[in-house]
């Protein structure tokens, strides 16, 4: 079983966070909507999601870091390094032991340089005729392996920009032809990876699950900044004079915004709770909070400036903008 940390590429003492990015980078690159003529990309990816899985679980990585689950989260070997117990390396050479001293290759401290497990099974049974007799009643047999879980689907979802910022549910069609609604996960962000149970290919231990890579969309004038959403908003110069109130667009839909007399390009005005949803938080609706939409002005002056230049005939604006720069 491949060691989830080589799968991942990632090392032995990597944070969650590094582990998440890995997994992501990986995901994006063999999503098998991605590698439609590479058959291994299918695998890869699963072999991802798996190790990802595990090591983003905090108990089963501690327990695979102690050696008491494989790569895939089942019990380990209990003979595979003597269930891993200190002092035990694998193939069961002994290690040091309280005083320091060495077993050499002995088993567990027993002497000698190899031990023969025919040899000890016979004591435990009383020689070999009482071993094939056990034998018989059910000793020494191998047990049938687990039924296994059918194979994992993948999906891509695309999701646009305002439905991932408000967190809005998404539709989507799975492989058996049955259409779904998918609920969101607050602060979802692009490659973020979903888990539906069961929703994979049949086998004897059960379906396989689903798994769902979101790829949020980008706007013509929204983007994202943390949990806030940014746009410039264009003004002509009147309004920024005297002041107006415009329309400004936000993901759930046109709003007035005030615009004060006398405001300046690069002015920012804040649209509280019109931003993305975010990753904690509730409002006493029960719904997640959301972040702020922060909205720039940008004054745009008139095509045609001869009727302005008229109106500016004579008059020189004393203001120095540029002082702090020594000018």
């Amino acid at each position: 079983m491949r060691d989830p940390y080589i799968t991942l590429g990632v090392a032995r003492t990597a944070s969650e966070a590094d582990i998440k990015s890995a997994y992501r980078k990986l995901a994006k690159e063999l999503h098998p909507d991605r590698n439609k003529d590479n058959p291994k990309a299918s695998e890869k990816f699963s072999d991802a999601t798996r190790a990802y899985d595990l090591l983003s679980d905090k108990a089963k990585r501690a327990q695979y870091d102690r050696g008491e689950i494989d790569g895939e989260g089942n019990p380990a070997n209990p003979f595979a390094g003597m269930g891993g117990r200190p002092g035990y390396g694998r193939g069961g050479t002994y290690g040091a032991g309280p005083g320091g001293a060495q077993g050499n290759g002995d088993f567990g401290g027993f002497g000698g340089d190899e031990v023969d497990l025919g040899d000890l099974f016979e004591g435990l049974f009383g020689g070999k005729a009482r071993q094939q007799a056990g034998a018989k009643r059910g000793f020494g047999r191998q047990p049938p392996p687990p039924p296994r879980r059918g194979a994992d689907i993948q999906y891509r979802l695309a999701v646009p920009f305002v439905d991932a910022a408000a967190g809005r549910d998404q539709r989507i069609t799975l492989a058996d032809g049955k259409a779904i609604n998918l609920k969101l996960p607050a602060g979802v962000e692009d490659g973020t990876m979903m888990r539906l149970k069961d929703k994979g290919h049949p086998g004897t231990g059960g379906h396989g699950d689903g798994i769902v890579m979101v790829e949020v969309g980008t706007h013509p004038f929204f983007r994202r900044d943390g949990d806030n959403i940014r746009m410039d908003l264009p003004i002509t110069l009147d309004e920024a004079v005297r002041g107006a109130k415009v329309k400004c667009p936000t993901v759930d839909g046109a709003v007035m915004l005030t615009i004060k007399p006398g405001s300046s390009s690069g002015t920012v005005l804040r649209l509280g709770g019109k931003g993305w949803t975010r990753k904690h938080g509730k409002t006493a609706e029960g719904k997640p909070e959301r972040g702020d939409q922060l909205v720039t002005l940008e004054i745009q002056l008139p095509a045609d400036l001869a009727p302005l230049e008229e109106r500016l005939e004579g008059w020189v604006d004393m203001a120095r903008p540029r002082e702090k720069f020594g000018q």
